[in-house]
């Protein structure tokens, strides 16, 4: 559940501490922002032993607290050396296109900005997800107190936004409740639209950017975002959430259909369409106008090469073609003009636009950063203008559905979650599985050695059958304590069962 804490000056993220329970229903819970505006969360009911946690930025520094059942024991955290996940970002439930714009990434920037991530002293491991509705932050830190500090700063210092000002934006979420967060984006479940399909793309594209070899994810990212790529496939596939869900651009052709005959007194299939911009969403605007039966679409891009593919994809569209140059007399001769551009500041303002609008016109800015300027909504009321925001009105009559299918696809994710909590454990088995390799391999060589002048006579195969024969015997014997601590799910009983090998074996 996520609600802003006056006191605290935060949002609090409260979650299930037992993910293996059946959860019940799903609900939408609103929450105030200081100066940021709406931000709201999906609610997740479940069993017992919640645990909350808050965010305190004073100045330059920043602490994170964590209540938990149990106590943390030195032991306790010796068992986990593969670091912790923490997750930190802001999303369309935390903070408005404004907020968002400044911090967001350019895809072709997220290698670079996650490499700048993991060279700081706290975080070892760093991935960015950066798109028009969330941008967020996945890093491995052993001290993750220090590294979220680390991470907030960067942060601040990138987009320019003081801590003060960010810190009532971000969320934080550290181990489970980061690896949950991460799942349920992937698999749309996170969305503005839920069941999107789009996101799953832009997760497979942040694992192949921080994975590659100048990336910056090593074990523990590649295998969560692995693992994030695969539940989102399953949940798509196994349920029906995705059947007929809609991207950001099929949201916008949405509202230009519902909004036509208002603002521009005629119907979407009788309006005329410019798109600025040839990319995905681009090419997706098109699919969607084209099944709404719109006829004229023209595009306006930097450069011919990408119209023109995006001309061949949609043959039977007659698409018309224009250079940026021609932005503006296209964006005059249309009623509807899409904006969907990597543009880093606007490129339509009322400035540029006045005296090209002279009837009724719908602009509709589906990028971040905007591609329209704010002042454009004020130039009269024959010129209307939308952005991502408003596109929450549009879906939200689509989202009844998808959200009853959540517990269905939430169990799907809660094995894979089960599946990775499984491996990670795992990792703190590590040393004292080589400690104790080493010391069987250590114990047979002593006994070979002790027998050496009686092999003097062993031709080298026979040597070779039984070096074969004793490490055979040893494999089988550690085989056993090995696969029992690889298996431990329970932190406590891990630390009880290594202090056990450590003295039975005196590893």
């Amino acid at each position: 559940i996520w609600r802003f804490d006056r006191k605290m000056e935060a949002f609090v993220g409260t979650s299930a501490g037992e993910f293996g329970c059946r959860v019940g229903r799903q609900h939408v819970a609103k929450c105030g922002a200081r100066a940021a505006g709406a931000a709201y969360g999906v609610a997740r009911s479940g069993a017992a032993s919640l645990r909350a946690q808050k965010v305190e930025v004073d100045g330059s520094s920043k602490k994170v607290q964590k209540k938990e059942d149990g106590k943390a024991s030195a032991n306790k955290k010796s068992a986990f050396s593969a670091g912790k996940v923490v997750s930190i970002g802001l999303s369309h439930h935390t903070a408005t296109v404004e907020v968002r714009e400044k911090l967001a990434v350019p895809e072709a920037e997220w290698c670079s900005a996650g490499n700048q991530l993991a060279e700081l002293e706290n975080v070892s491991e760093a991935a960015v997800l950066s798109t028009c509705n969330r941008f967020e932050v996945y890093f491995i830190a052993d001290d993750e107190r220090a590294g979220t500090q680390q991470v907030i700063q960067f942060l601040s210092k990138r987009s320019g936004i003081p801590i003060a000002e960010l810190r009532t934006h971000l969320f934080v979420l550290t181990e489970t409740e980061a690896v949950w967060h991460l799942f349920r984006v992937s698999s749309g479940l996170d969305s503005l639209v839920i069941g999107e399909g789009q996101i799953l793309a832009q997760v497979k594209k942040c694992h192949e950017l921080a994975s590659q070899k100048d990336g910056s994810a090593g074990k523990v990212l590649n295998r969560l975002l692995i693992t994030a790529i695969t539940g989102g496939k399953r949940v798509r596939s196994e349920t029906q959430i995705a059947k007929g869900a809609v991207s950001i651009s099929s949201a916008a052709v949405e509202l230009a259909n519902i909004s036509a005959v208002k603002d521009l007194g005629k119907p979407l299939d009788e309006s005329n369409v410019c798109i600025l911009g040839a990319g995905k969403m681009s090419r997706l605007l098109v699919q969607h106008l084209t099944s709404h039966g719109v006829g004229s679409i023209t595009i306006v891009n930097r450069s011919m090469g990408r119209s023109e593919e995006l001309s061949a994809m949609f043959p039977d569209a007659n698409l018309k073609l224009r250079l940026m140059d021609e932005m503006l007399p296209s964006v005059g001769q249309a009623d509807i003009t899409f904006a969907s551009t990597g543009a880093s500041e606007p490129i339509l303002t009322a400035e540029n636009l006045n005296g090209v609008l002279t009837s009724k016109a719908m602009l509709i800015d589906i990028s971040v950063p905007r591609n329209i300027a704010a002042d454009v909504k004020e130039m009269s009321d024959s010129v209307q203008s939308y952005n991502v925001d408003d596109l929450k009105a549009v879906v939200a009559k689509n989202q009844a559905r998808r959200r009853r299918l959540l517990v269905d696809a939430e169990n799907l994710l809660r094995e894979e979650l089960s599946d990775f909590e499984n491996w990670q454990h795992s990792l703190g088995s590590i040393p004292a599985i080589t400690r104790l390799q080493e010391r069987a391999e250590c114990i047979r060589q002593e006994e070979m050695d002790k027998m050496n002048s009686k092999f003097a006579s062993l031709t080298d195969s026979e040597r070779a059958a039984v070096e074969k024969l004793t490490r055979g015997i040893v494999n089988k014997m550690i085989h056993g304590p090995m696969s029992h601590l690889r298996g431990i799910q329970d932190a406590d009983q891990r630390v009880v069962v290594l202090r056990s090998l450590e003295a039975m074996f005196k590893l």
